[in-house]
């Protein structure tokens, strides 16, 4: 009786769920930023313990990480502060009818810090995507905001590495968007989510024809200079890597890589992924020593940029280094 009274005030069962785990994600996050944060205040409440939550603090973006620009203050967070920032900011863009991309920057405030301009990333962005969901899942089925934030909380549970939640979590949004005869492009990205989880559960053939399914997709909607279409490209080349079909990598990368640096520049997210996929392909494949010389070089660069762009303690960065010293040791020994 107890427990059905308190889902009645938290709204209904769904609803329920959504705050209970919301709470549970928070608590993960700040006990994992606890040494990152000590001493600090929210940058935007300017309080140590959230005022009206009690929750502690949180860092999970590029802020006082990265080499040149560390202060110890910055980006020091609670995550209902985050959440409501950008709640007050969808909410303006509803209420000014702004759709598009003017929507989408403000909704990108769930995914994207506001100082550093960098993604959200582990635990964090696991309690934001709970923290998406439970704002705006009382809302109609159909409603743009609602399919928005579903999309951010399979997103943030992969971040976290809840795979199996996040693959329940798609599937789900999958079958949604097909019933309510979502755009084509929603279709893909959705799909392109899927995939990703696939890969992460060690479906890795599965994971690959539906990725090649959504590039070409991707490719006839956008054309190749697209954000979008260099997103998926990266997407289909990391989980063609994980099958070591390094020619197909290398082939498609040395196509992409100058579209990416063209249009993007060269120190956006997606260039330097998509430059390390090439790097690592030539390390990998059948390649010449002067071609793996070059790209184990041109490897120790983007992880220099990617330090100073993302900080050191950004899981891209962290990868990138795991790789570099692996190919570093491996031609030592060779």
């Amino acid at each position: 009786m107890q427990i059905c009274k308190k889902i009645h005030r938290g709204g209904n069962a769904e609803q329920y769920h959504a705050e209970k785990k919301c709470k549970e994600a928070v608590a993960v996050a700040v006990e994992a930023c606890a040494d990152d944060t000590q001493g600090q205040k929210c940058y935007i409440c300017l309080e140590a313990v959230h005022p009206r939550t009690g929750e502690g603090l949180v860092r999970g973006c590029a802020c006082g990480d990265r080499v040149g620009v560390y202060s110890p203050e910055l980006g020091v967070v609670h995550v209902s502060c985050l959440a409501e920032q950008a709640k007050l900011l969808v909410a303006g863009a509803r209420e000014n009818n702004l759709w598009g991309e003017e929507f989408d920057a403000r909704f990108q405030r769930w995914v994207t810090c506001g100082l550093c301009e960098q993604q959200y990333h582990g635990v964090v962005a696991c309690a934001l995507g709970w923290a998406c969901w439970r704002a705006y899942l009382g809302r109609s089925e159909g409603d743009f905001v609602r399919r928005s934030a579903i999309t951010q909380l399979g997103n943030g549970l992969s971040a976290g590495n809840h795979h199996a939640d996040a693959l329940f979590v798609g599937e789900a949004e999958l079958s949604m968007e097909r019933r309510l005869g979502a755009s084509e492009i929603n279709l893909l990205v959705t799909q392109s989510n899927l995939a990703s989880t696939y890969t992460m559960l060690g479906q890795d053939k599965d994971a690959v024809r539906l990725q090649q399914d959504v590039y070409s997709g991707t490719i006839k909607l956008h054309g190749v200079e697209h954000k979008g279409t260099l997103r998926e490209a990266c997407n289909l080349a990391t989980l063609l890597h994980k099958l070591e079909r390094f020619e197909e990598v290398k082939s498609m990368m040395r196509k992409t890589t100058p579209v990416a640096r063209r249009v993007l520049g060269a120190e956006h997210t997606l260039t330097l992924s998509l430059s390390e996929d090439l790097f690592c392909a030539t390390l990998a494949g059948d390649s010449s020593a002067e071609e793996k010389r070059e790209a184990l070089q041109m490897l120790e660069d983007t992880l220099g940029v990617m330090r100073r762009v993302f900080g050191t303690a950004h899981p891209d960065t962290l990868h990138t280094q795991k790789v570099l010293e692996f190919y570093r040791g491996k031609y030592a020994e060779g």
